[in-house]
């Protein structure tokens, strides 16, 4: 008797379209979720169960197009599949939903509080995080959890999300040397994590005052070694031989 299997009608990742085609129209589409990216890829070098997403396909229907975020981050995935990477991101392969989707708010609105927060809600996703950096008057950073099939605002910042063991929030830096506004990840005690440049200048840093604190070192011993000459010179002037006191 022959065995179905529904799964193998459905098309691989490798049919589908990696993303809708459609171009942003503002570069912190791109460059928020990126630094996002590589800071995980700092804060989770050794684990390999993860996988964030850029502009990135979410194919959750066959029949449908995908939803395809700025950002998302999946846990208990694999992190890489081969040096060809993910072209999509299938759930009926993935058998995975994101726990965090991001949005990044252009000029102009791409529904990012109306049909993808319904979409995201419909999907079951847990934290749809939205970042309108053109807003003055409300918060520019939302991060809503889903409850009873509801998004429940949390507005804090950062915001400590437990089911992935991280904080997010927005506070000023620089990254790629543009000073402003940046989204990053936090500890559970607020601190936030360095970016790959912050994380350089401090190594350099600290390696500047360690071969600062050597040659204080090397040189309060010089000193130490001259001052023990001196004082035999000293001793031998007044007949006494510095060797017979020790």
């Amino acid at each position: 008797m022959l065995k179905y299997d529904p799964l193998a009608c459905l098309p691989s990742s490798e049919e589908l379209p990696d993303s809708d085609d459609t171009p942003v129209d503002n570069e912190l589409q791109n460059i928020i979720p990126g630094l996002l990216k590589v800071i995980l890829a700092m804060v989770w070098a050794e684990r390999m169960d993860w996988f964030f997403g850029i502009d990135m396909g979410i194919y959750y229907d066959p029949d449908l197009p995908a939803i395809v975020p700025d950002g998302f981050l999946s846990l208990g995935v694999e992190r890489f599949y081969d040096e060809g990477l993910r072209p999509s991101y299938v759930l009926w392969e993935e058998k995975k939903l994101p726990i965090l989707v991001l949005e990044v708010v252009s000029k102009t609105y791409r529904g990012e509080y109306s049909t993808k927060k319904a979409e995201y809600t419909k999907l079951g996703i847990l934290y749809y995080v939205v970042y309108n950096p053109f807003r003055r008057r409300k918060p520019r950073l939302e991060v809503y959890k889903l409850v009873n099939n509801t998004y429940e605002l949390d507005d804090g910042n950062p915001v400590w999300l437990p089911e992935i063991g991280l904080g997010i929030g927005i506070e000023r830096g620089t990254y790629l040397g543009i000073p402003r506004e940046w989204m990053y990840w936090y500890n559970q005690q607020g601190q936030r994590f360095l970016t790959p440049e912050e994380d350089k200048k401090l190594a350099q840093q600290e390696a500047q005052q360690a071969k600062q604190e050597a040659q204080q070192a090397q040189q309060e011993a010089q000193q130490a070694q001259r001052r023990t000459q001196l004082l035999a010179e000293r001793l031998r002037s007044l007949g006494i031989d510095p060797d017979s006191l020790t």
